[in-house]
């Protein structure tokens, strides 16, 4: 294994909490979508497209703030860099969805046959992001199994509280 310093730990971290968040919100939107029976493929990746930066302005924006509030300091130069980064450098987390709406668009799919692989596709990243996140604790085999299983309990608990408040 590689030494890597604390900051390197951190900001791979922040890279991977803010794909989670991304990568849930997309859920959400493309559940929501799939549940009403979206049929129009531009209005679905424009709603992803708009979901998608309204969550990475607002993931940017309190890391802005709480920088500000715990160094009491407006960020440097590379700090704001890293921040604008680690926020809209993750929307490659959304690749695929796009591709999938993008055949729609072209009609080689239904829009309800690509929002289904989305949520599929938006699923599967989940999983790895946990896998990447757990790959490297010093945790014997069951332990990690424990990690993953409680962070799939949990992923599933979102979906289902996001279904639930979009079924009505």
């Amino acid at each position: 294994m590689t030494d890597v310093s604390a900051e390197d730990r951190r900001h791979r971290a922040d890279r991977l909490k803010e794909r989670i968040y991304l990568t849930f919100a997309a859920l959400a939107v493309v559940l929501v979508m799939s549940g009403h029976n979206q049929g129009d493929p531009v209005t679905a990746i424009l709603t992803l497209l708009v979901t998608a930066l309204g969550t990475l302005l607002a993931i940017f924006t309190a890391d802005i703030l709480s920088h500000i509030v715990v160094h009491e300091a407006l960020p440097t130069p590379l700090q704001f860099r890293h921040m604008v980064g680690a926020s809209f450098g993750e929307l490659s987390a959304l690749v695929l969805p796009f591709v999938f709406l993008g055949l729609a668009i072209f009609g080689v799919w239904s829009t309800q046959t690509a929002l289904f692989a989305c949520a599929i596709a938006l699923l599967g990243a989940l999983i790895v992001f946990g896998w990447v996140a757990a790959r490297r604790l010093p945790l014997g085999f069951w332990p990690r199994v424990l990690v993953l299983g409680a962070e799939a309990v949990l992923g599933l608990a979102v979906i289902a509280l996001q279904l639930l408040a979009h079924s009505t």
